[in-house]
């Protein structure tokens, strides 16, 4: 999966052991979905998963990891094969993130743009062409030349970015006994009060940096729609207009609670941490409205540039961090009991509880 800001994949085997306590429940909303490492992982243990993200992207690959099974795999495979062999072109793409920025090599930037094209060339359906964009954005994630985020690219070339760009087949999973997946692109409040399922998985951002600009190659990757772009990072346009209430401290508040009193789930887990514009009471109190809420919490790494430090324009460094973790919270709402036993083996201390 690509490298993604706040991603859970160590908080994994906690959200798993969580929900694996909450009774009579088969399937999961996952509002905010990203690379849909947290939904690939549940559809592994047998839930019916249903994911939403606002971004393309984030749909596209929900529909790869999650929706696609494994039953179509040599569909996909026959696909990829095709895709290796295309002539690359270097086009709009390789010019725009090759030279007027430099996230790719301009080799693997023209190999890039050539899948693309033959991508759009092929009769596929949703699942095949989500499978196919994947793909190429993950083998794209595995050559480029940044931090981890596309807010900028680094000086020098690293060392990944020197490799050959290389397609890999998808690792399908079988589909639920519950049920097909499904991946949805809507903005969270309508998703909450359009969705449904037994239980509610919540990732919601926790400040002011927007998803869309720390990925918005892979948005346009999905797209192909050459958008106009500014800045030396090369952003899609609409980077500056798109606004989010979660991502705005005097918005995120309401925006919260009326996601909370909207959602059709019986139960809701809660993935927040101590750095966000709601702090842990004000999280406990929202939950409230919908049943009892323990919450849980464990040290977490922080974003990648608290690894690197504090840089100005000119890349030299000039502050130190004060501090490289955070504490993910996990709140829990509805009547569940969970042992100390399964606490202390997923490595979740208990902060709070409102039973």
């Amino acid at each position: 999966m690509i490298k993604y800001l706040g991603s859970k994949r160590v908080l994994i085997p906690a959200i798993a052991g969580l929900l694996g306590n909450i009774p009579d429940s088969r399937s999961i909303i996952d509002l905010f979905s990203g690379t849909s490492r947290v939904g690939c992982a549940l559809k592994s243990i047998g839930w019916r998963v249903v994911s939403n993200d606002w971004n393309h992207y984030a749909r596209t690959l929900a529909m790869s990891h999650v929706v696609f099974d494994s039953d179509r795999l040599a569909e996909a495979t026959t696909i990829l094969d095709h895709l290796r062999q295309v002539a690359p072109v270097d086009g709009w793409f390789t010019e725009t993130y090759c030279r007027k920025s430099r996230y790719f090599t301009p080799e693997n930037g023209a190999r890039i743009e050539g899948i693309r094209q033959a991508i759009d060339q092929l009769d596929l359906d949703d699942e095949l062409r989500c499978v196919a964009l994947t793909s190429l954005m993950e083998a794209a994630d595995r050559v480029d030349s940044t931090v981890g985020v596309q807010m900028a690219y680094l000086k020098s070339w690293a060392p990944r970015a020197l490799q050959p760009l290389q397609l890999r087949d998808p690792e399908p999973l079988p589909r639920s006994p519950h049920g097909k997946a499904e991946a949805h692109r809507l903005e969270a409040r309508e998703a909450a009060a359009t969705l449904e399922a037994d239980v509610a998985y919540l990732d919601p951002p926790y400040n002011q940096h927007k998803y869309l600009g720390n990925y918005h190659i892979w948005e346009t990757l999905v797209l192909w729609d050459q958008p106009e772009v500014y800045g030396v990072a090369c952003k899609r346009i609409e980077c500056q207009s798109r606004r989010s209430d979660f991502n705005s401290r005097p918005g995120i508040r309401a925006a919260m609670e009326q996601m909370v009193e909207q959602l059709s789930a019986r139960y809701l887990l809660v993935s927040f941490n101590n750095e966000g514009y709601i702090d842990r009471s004000e999280m406990e109190q929202i939950l409230s409205s919908r049943g009892p809420v323990q919450t849980l919490s464990r040290p977490h790494p922080r974003y990648v540039g608290a690894k690197i430090g504090i840089h100005d324009p000119s890349g030299r460094k000039v502050g130190k961090v004060s501090h490289v973790k955070n504490i993910e919270h996990l709140f829990l709402v509805g009547e569940v009991s969970i042992s100390d036993e399964l606490l202390q083996e997923v490595g979740l201390t208990r902060e709070h509880s409102l039973l």
